[in-house]
This record gives C-alpha cells, structure tokens and sequence, in this order.
C-alpha cells in the first residue's frame, strides 16, 4: 500500500520561479497535480520552465511580478486568479542576498535585501491572504476555502552566519512574519508555515562548493554535504496537502542538521 499527496485542482502561485528553488518547488507542485502560476521578473525564463512543465504533462502558467513593487504584486495576482482561478496555495520563495561584513553594509545594500525579503514576502503574502480570506468569510467565490501558504525562510534565520547578516535579519523577519500570519488567519482554514533550508547546491552558488572557501564550508557541516533541491519536495508537499490541516505557524527546518 502506497500513500502519495494529490493536489489535484489546486492553484499554486510560486515567486521567484526562474530559477533555483522555485524553479523546483513549481515542478514538485505539478508534478503533484497542481496547476503553477510561475512568477518573477525573468519571463523568458519562465516560458521556458512553464514549457518544461507542460511537456512532462503538467499545467503551468506565467505572470510577471516584481514583489518590490506593490503595484506589480496586485496585478500578478489579479492576472493569475483571472486565468486560472483562485489561488489555494502560496509559495513565498523570492529572495535576493549580499556578502559582506555589517560594517560595510551601505544603505542600498540594506534596501535591496530588504526590500524583496521582508517587504515584499509580507505584502505578496498579504495580497493572497486577503483573497483567501474573503472566500472564507463568503465575501467572494471559490471551490476552496482556506489555504496553505509556505514561506521560504533560511537556517540563516535561525543561526546567524558571517558576512550574511543583513540576509540574515531578514530571513528571522520571514520567520516572526509566519507565526503573525498563521496567529491571525489559522482559525480561517489558512495554514501558514515557514522552511528554513540549509545550503542547497543551486545554479546561483554551485561554483562556490569547488572553490576552496566552499569546500572549507562543507568540511564543517555535519554530514560533509550540500543540499539539492529536491530534497526539499517532501517538505514542501507535505505543508501544501489538504491532509496538513493541524501544521500551523510551523518552521521546519530542513538543513540536514546543520542547525542542532
């Protein structure tokens, strides 16, 4: 007997799907059944991922979406609920980072990690939030009430780390930022839950572990090993199921014990 988690029917938006972890967090979601709405800024990236995804049978659509820009976070949503349908699921994936000492931060450097980590996860968040709340409270239609939301947060968020500060301060901000939202909206059927990954081997750092400060790096974490990115999928899948219905204000940390 076999037990697998079926999203049949469900939406899923997902930020900062061009790349790296959205890119294969919108796979695992379809995959799982699934329609993907793929957001962010690259759109040729996207076409090229949504095409990925419907060559292997899946449904995937694309909005742009600048989540520093408020005005572009309400049009990517109203533009993704009026092609596809409401949104059921919520993965608040963008993130941007610096590497430098906090003295050398600069005030463009703060912004910028700032701005797109903090800023524009809560309103991303919030824009979903309100419309999910809406079909909870009968204000608005929908197949579904409630909803799942998974905020990408980091272990960074949890143990600070050199020369990552600021990216650090802002990823204990998503943290904080889960447990308001899953406070304040869990008695609507809204799940809202945190992922604090450890260090994944994506195409933006993958040159970084043959350096020699990254195999210094790795020498220190527990099991000598970086992560994938589909170590992440049963986490994700798990907090996205309809069966998650009793995990709420949860940040799980998925960091293959670099934390403890």
């Amino acid at each position: 007997m076999s037990y697998s988690i079926d999203l049949e029917g469900r939406v899923a938006l997902v930020t900062g799907a061009s790349s790296g972890l959205g890119a294969q967090f919108a796979k695992t979601l379809a995959k799982a059944g699934a329609c993907v709405v793929l957001a962010g800024r690259r759109v040729e990236r996207l076409k090229a991922l949504r095409a990925e995804i419907e060559a292997g049978g899946g449904d995937a659509h694309v909005v742009a979406m600048d989540v520093t820009d408020i005005d572009s976070i309400k049009a990517a949503i109203a533009r993704a609920e009026t092609e596809v349908g409401t949104l059921d699921i919520l993965i608040n994936n963008s993130g941007v980072s610096t590497t430098q000492r906090l003295v050398d931060v600069t005030p463009e450097d703060y912004g910028f990690v700032m701005d797109t980590n903090v800023r524009g996860a809560f309103f991303v968040a919030q824009e979903v939030g309100k419309r999910m709340l809406a079909r909870a409270r009968g204000a608005a239609p929908g197949t579904y009430t409630g909803g799942r939301i998974v905020n990408i947060a980091s272990m960074a968020g949890l143990r600070v780390l050199s020369q990552i500060g600021v990216y650090a301060m802002s990823k204990a901000a998503v943290i904080h930022m889960t447990r308001a939202m899953a406070l304040e909206w869990g008695k609507f059927d809204i799940n809202v839950n945190a992922i604090c990954p450890g260090y994944i081997d994506t195409e933006i750092n993958h040159h970084h572990w043959q350096t020699e400060q990254g195999r210094k790096l790795v020498e220190l974490l527990p099991r000598k090993r970086v992560g994938l990115p589909q170590d992440l999928d049963t986490t994700l899948l798990m907090l996205c199921a309809k069966e998650s219905r009793f995990i709420n204000g949860a940040v799980i940390q998925a960091d293959d014990g670099f934390g403890v």
